[in-house]
């Protein structure tokens, strides 16, 4: 049987229940979905900068697993409003302009803290 190791960093905002930052297995890291929070918990208020700031908890994460933004395999985007795609796509974009990884994106009802975005990722660790 693979182990598991909990990955945690005070680079990234504590998971806000029973769950981890990532877990890694073998040579991959499960990041948990990352909400737009800076470590005093403050939210941004545009999708913007959400997606920018959810994305630099994900790849503070993944480091503290031994993997990076460019390792990523796969990314589920959790939108509060599907109308803010377009926004939050040209964002993202910036974080992989290489080979980004598979993602899928889906709007749903609420997010926690009533953020806008949240963002999860698949790894390769090194």
């Amino acid at each position: 049987m693979t182990s598991k190791t909990i990955i945690a960093t005070a680079k990234a905002p504590a998971a806000a229940g029973p769950y981890s930052q990532a877990v890694r297995t073998g040579n991959l890291v499960f990041c948990a979905g990352q909400l737009p929070m800076d470590l005093s918990g403050a939210l941004p208020a545009t999708i913007a900068e959400q997606t920018k700031l959810s994305l630099q908890n994900v790849a503070a994460v993944l480091e503290a697993g031994g993997a990076s933004l460019a390792s990523t395999v796969k990314t589920t985007v959790f939108l509060k409003d599907m109308n803010d795609f377009a926004e939050m796509n040209a964002v993202y974009a910036t974080f992989f302009p290489e080979n980004p990884p598979a993602r899928s994106t889906i709007e749903v009802a609420r997010l926690p803290k009533d953020a806008l975005v949240e963002i999860e990722a698949v790894a390769i660790a090194d």
